[in-house]
């Protein structure tokens, strides 16, 4: 939808609690590709003496009744927004019939049509897309739901809760209709139906109390084979629950539901979760590990939001960490249980920093509890999701493990069947644990990432001293920054290991400092042990201790924190000597880095899923954030000098490795086959990166000898690295056998965005305007356009400022159809001011181009905010 007006922002500050109640909700739905009509009977009861506000947008509005009464037009007002009955009774039965097209609804949100199958996605605000309703998360109700449609087209009828009746409509051939009650009170945002014709995976779980549970996973025919994984996921997720967070499922029935066109990854609607198929379907044949580990991760997310979400919801949309932090916590509590803690923690960290922490330090930055929006899906974001979940790993830091499920246990139970705030959250640990953490409520008000600055001193008597200091930067909208509580571990380390037990110490004010005895030995401090804050790291740390913590640490994150801090200052010295044109001295700190990782390598200690992290330098686009400003070039080019360095420097070692690694079993999709696999094609990609011809060979035989995604994609990978013709013919024999497989093509895509293509932006145009493209599919759209801006630098930041262009064109082209994923794919720009001077005129003057087009709200605000306007 398109404005002329400046859009009113939501805050905070003016939350009122509902003006009337929902007690039950009764929906009719005649399913109908084009003209579905939706029947809604609600008993509501008046809380205070003011109107009553439906949502409704792109419905056609047929009647409203009022105990039977239908209300004259003059009876009630109605805009593109909202249906406002000034004046209702106390108690009464509301009656509203509406009209929706859900073949024509490109938004994906709301009820619309995906592979001829009817499907919603009402959260954050897609449920006044189907019938006029209190649209807000704080208006719950019990639901019944009943579903009509053709039975030869669409055999399956679902909703939330359970299924009470079904059966042929009498009076109608060939029509068949469902009824479905979810008896837990529930905001309209988890609302959710499915029709269509579908193949079935049936499976059961039994609870620790003794209840039977069906279990169905519904995917396209000729899928169910593809939805095991899935189905082994989610029992697990199931049983982790309840051992460790003492939750049981609720209901009779469970059901997950694939589809090819959604938004998000996933949704948590009351039992029936609807997935995107990317993050369901995976085979040995067609997914990856990393897809594999995405399943289990997002399967137990969705499960786990079952309580942290469902039973008990956030008050208003500003609550949306109370839900996703949590559960976010708890997918990566299970994944450490499942994958290994260390290994675990990289890939968050990882991903924090890689996504967060850029959005913390650009204009897109907003506290955890943000206070103010002008549309809400533009706030579902890394801060809220993965800086959510650190504050509650804080908490748990801060209070103990035991404490910490004391907290979580009391607030299920005393907020369970409520909209519950932060506030309400933090109470609940408070009145467990006897703690006060008022302070603690900072990280969810302010926003920016701390800098946490440490120093060591010596003292009298040869005592040693270390100070810990803190710092915010101001970020838009917060000038001013107050001292947040910060939990450091940390420990002593000398060359042969620890010389100190690890210890925690509270950060609460702007600084404090604490004393250790006299070490008649070289050491080093192994500061932020399991990265225990979101903070930015500075320290008086040397290249010896660096290289001391990468070989000696006894805790693995920070043995591999150590090596990731000293290959961003190899990269970031190098870059700085490619934009200067200045050749840099011989450095020794590369080879002790190449030596420490090698140690590594050969340490039978440690995993082989942990030595592929080891020997993977941090992404380019990490190291930009601790530079005030750069050529994304030439970070991009340091970069891989110091891929090709680890490759010259350790090529015999990586040759032995990759050769050691090969499997002949069948592909398995466990942790420790996965991390043989990341090691193996680790190494095949640092020999890419020097341009080794015996890499070309090896890539090529793995290519076709492959019997998984996982090593297929790979050295497909590494052949787009090694370049030449033989690249392209490799990928279209790739698009050959796989264009039946929408997923794997996805892949392709995604390869195809980010390759240095000779015809440079112009290739990847030329992508979109091919029929293999299909520009309404999120999925296609995020795999080509955004793996384009992220994942292409020499394409994206061309200096002729092409790609900046072509990347506006698909986000405007996008913003015609789907605002909720142009305004994410616009994302890429929050960058713009870490770029040299040059590329910033040209992305303000594209962000210009944006606002100047009368876009969408959802990109809208995004483009002024990136702007600073």
């Amino acid at each position: 939808m398109r404005t002329d007006t400046a859009p009113t922002p939501t805050l905070l500050e003016d939350y009122t609690p509902p003006s009337h109640e929902l007690t039950s909700v009764y929906l009719d739905f005649d399913l109908q590709p084009s003209a579905t009509s939706v029947r809604s009977k609600i008993d509501v009861k008046r809380l205070r003496d003011e109107p009553l506000v439906l949502n409704g947008e792109n419905i056609d509005l047929r009647s409203v009744k009022i105990d039977g009464k239908v209300l004259k037009r003059t009876d009630y007002k109605l805009d593109q927004e909202k249906l406002v009955l000034a004046k209702t009774p106390e108690s009464f039965v509301l009656e509203i019939e509406t009209v929706c097209d859900p073949s024509a609804n490109s938004t994906l949100m709301g009820l619309y049509v995906s592979g001829g199958r009817f499907c919603t996605q009402c959260e954050a605000e897609g449920f006044r897309r189907i019938t006029y309703y209190p649209d807000r998360p704080d208006v719950m109700s019990v639901f019944t739901v009943r579903l009509e449609a053709d039975i030869a087209t669409y055999p399956y009828l679902l909703a939330n809760g359970n299924k009470i009746e079904d059966g042929a409509v009498s009076d109608k051939t060939g029509r068949h209709y469902a009824i479905w009650h979810d008896p837990f009170p529930k905001p309209a945002y988890l609302f959710a139906l499915v029709a269509g014709e579908f193949d079935v995976l049936e499976d059961s779980f039994t609870t620790m109390s003794g209840r039977h549970i069906p279990l169905e996973i519904y995917v396209d025919p000729g899928n169910a084979s593809k939805a095991e994984y899935a189905m082994d996921a989610l029992k697990r997720s199931m049983k982790w629950d309840e051992q460790v967070f003492g939750r049981e499922y609720d209901l009779d029935l469970f059901m997950i539901v694939a589809v090819r066109d959604f938004n998000f990854g996933a949704m948590e609607n009351k039992g029936l979760n609807i997935f995107n198929s990317s993050l369901l379907l995976a085979d040995a044949a067609s997914a990856t590990d990393m897809n594999f580990e995405r399943i289990e991760s997002v399967v137990a997310h969705e499960y786990f939001h079952n309580w942290s979400g469902n039973r008990v919801t956030c008050r208003d949309w500003f609550q949306l960490c109370l839900k996703e932090g949590f559960t976010v916590f708890r997918d990566q509590e299970f994944s450490a249980d499942q994958r290994g803690g260390a290994v675990q923690r990289i890939k968050d960290v990882r991903a924090l920093r890689g996504r967060q922490f850029a959005e913390d330090a650009g204009p897109l930055a907003h506290p955890v509890r943000p206070n103010a929006y002008m549309k809400i899906d533009n706030f579902y974001t890394a801060t809220i999701y993965e800086k959510g979940a650190e504050l509650i790993r804080m908490l748990k830091t801060i209070l103990g493990a035991e404490r910490f499920r004391a907290g979580s246990d009391l607030y299920f139970k005393k907020m369970d069947g409520t909209a519950a705030t932060v506030e309400q959250f933090i109470a609940c640990f408070e009145e467990a644990s006897g703690e006060d953490l008022t302070q603690f409520m900072r990280w969810y008000e302010q926003a920016g990432t701390p800098k946490l600055k440490v120093l060591r001193e010596t003292i009298s008597q040869g005592a040693h001293r270390i100070h810990f200091m803190q710092s915010t930067k101001p970020t838009p909208g917060q000038s001013e920054k107050s001292p947040v509580v910060i939990p450091i571990r940390w420990q002593i380390v000398g060359d042969n290991g620890a010389l100190s037990e690890p210890k925690l110490t509270l950060l609460t004010g702007s600084g404090t400092s604490v004393t250790y005895p006299r070490i008649d030995e070289p050491y080093s401090v192994s500061i932020l042990q399991d990265f225990s804050a979101p903070v930015t790291l500075e320290t008086d740390a040397t290249t010896d201790d660096l290289l001391r913590l990468m070989g000696a640490d006894p805790n693995a994150f920070n043995r591999w924190e150590a090596g990731q801090t000293l290959a961003r200052h190899l990269i970031a010295n190098m870059a700085k000597a490619i934009e200067t044109g200045v050749t840099p001295p011989a450095d020794t700190a590369l080879k002790g880095y190449c030596e420490a990782l090698k140690k590594t390598l050969d340490d039978p200690d440690f995993n082989n899923a942990f030595k592929a992290f080891v020997l993977t330098p941090p992404a380019s686009s990490e190291v930009m954030q601790s530079l005030e400003q750069v050529d994304p070039i030439a970070l991009h080019e340091a970069s891989k000098w110091l891929s090709r360095a680890i490759g010259d420097l350790l090529r015999d070692d990586l040759l032995d490795r990759y050769h050691a690694l090969a499997d002949t079993h069948d592909f398995r999709p466990d942790a420790r086959s996965a991390g043989r696999r990341a090691l193996r094609n680790r190494c095949l990609a640092l020999l890419a990166s020097r341009q080794d011809p015996l890499a070309a060979t090896l890539s090529q035989t793995q290519l076709s000898e492959s019997t998984n995604m996982t090593d297929e994609l790979a050295a497909l990978m590494a052949l787009t690295r090694l370049g030449g013709q033989r690249v392209e013919t490799t990928m279209e024999d790739f698009y050959t056998k796989w264009e039946s497989d929408p997923l794997v093509l996805d892949k392709w895509f995604s390869v195809q965005a980010m390759r240095r293509h000779a015809d440079g932006v112009h290739a990847i145009e030329q992508l979109t305007e091919s029929s293999r493209y299909q520009r309404n599919n999120p999925n296609r759209v995020r795999a080509l356009v955004g793996g384009f801006a992220m994942g292409n630098p020499e394409l994206f930041h061309r200096i002729d400022g092409s790609g900046y262009r072509f990347f506006t064109d698909q986000v405007l082209d996008m913003d015609s159809r789907n605002p909720q994923i142009a305004a994410r794919l616009l994302g890429a720009f929050e960058i713009w001011k870490k770029l040299d001077d040059r590329r910033q005129d040209m992305v303000r003057g594209e962000l210009e181009r944006v606002i100047a087009s009368n876009p969408s709200k959802n990109v809208l605000e995004i483009a002024e905010k990136t702007l600073g306007a």
